[in-house]
């Protein structure tokens, strides 16, 4: 057991069985992410949580009764050389054979004046899709985790003025046939970061220039401000995490099925005490599509 991907694999059942490997089967299990036929494009950035997502998935798909098979998509949006040759010297360290692809992200975000990183996220995704379904695969796993979650969430309520938050699984609606997956859903940041330490991983931070500039951005702002939160409120993540599963439409001053459909008012419903909410969301999502 010399080699990284040998201790890396093994550090994944064992000393972190608890913390990471549960919580990916978990989630794969519960969010039901991967059906038998399945090809899986694993899309690996270069950064710690989509090196770990990759090799948790290349244990799955080992060990796994369902059969299904991965594919692992890297794209280059513009990275500078040394950047790129640290990916692909870790990729090779852990035995993870990346297709790579070339885009001119990196160049066409410079000219985005509003909310380049979304810019960003929705290009990068368009170019993911594209590639995994000339690779044959029906699906792409992204590695966003948790932390990413809850941080999503007070990213759409603070900045949004809308309560939504990042889904285990969507359909793509641009893509006929596809679905991206989230696999790291229930994985905590505090445990990636510990793992990649332990083993040494090289790993890229975010290459993007604009995000550089702007310090981070929103998210970053988000992130310290749940952590200020934290110190008088110790369970305020999973409250956060929790609240997107228990959301009381019967409490909401108005909601929408679908992210750019028509939204219903509570008024609709507001006279009718025998009537289901939920089922006068459903019939009035239906009427309007």
């Amino acid at each position: 057991m010399n080699s990284l991907s040998d201790r890396v694999e093994h550090g994944i059942t064992t000393t972190y069985r608890k913390t990471i490997w549960r919580y990916f089967v978990c989630a794969v299990k519960e969010y039901q992410l991967i059906q038998p036929g399945d090809r899986v494009a694993v899309c690996v950035s270069g950064g710690k949580d989509s090196f770990l997502m990759a090799k948790c998935m290349q244990l799955l798909h080992r060990h796994s009764i369902v059969p299904f098979e991965v594919s692992f998509l890297s794209m280059d949006p513009g990275f500078s050389g040394e950047k790129r040759r640290t990916m692909e010297e870790t990729a090779r360290a852990l035995e993870i054979p990346l297709h790579f692809f070339n885009t001119d992200i990196f160049e066409s975000i410079e000219q985005a004046k509003n909310s380049p990183c979304h810019v960003c996220a929705s290009m990068r995704r368009g170019h993911l899709y594209k590639q995994a379904q000339m690779l044959g695969c029906n699906k792409i796993a992204l590695g966003h985790h948790y932390d990413d979650v809850i941080e999503t969430t007070l990213l759409s309520l603070l900045y949004g003025g809308e309560f939504k938050t990042m889904m285990p699984k969507l359909h793509s609606r641009n893509f006929k046939g596809m679905e991206l997956i989230r696999p790291m859903y229930l994985i905590r940041e505090e445990q990636v970061k510990s793992f990649v330490a332990r083993y040494e991983i090289p790993v890229m931070t975010c290459a993007c220039r604009v995000t550089r500039q702007e310090d981070g951005g929103k998210r970053k702002q988000v992130k310290k401000l749940i952590q200020e939160l934290k110190q008088s409120i110790p369970l305020v993540e999973s409250s956060i995490f929790s609240s997107a599963q228990k959301v009381s439409l019967g409490a909401v001053l108005g909601w929408r099925m679908r992210d750019e459909g028509p939204y219903t008012s509570f008024l609709e419903s507001y006279d009718d005490e025998e009537t289901d909410v939920c089922s006068i969301a459903l019939d009035t999502d239906n009427r309007k599509t």
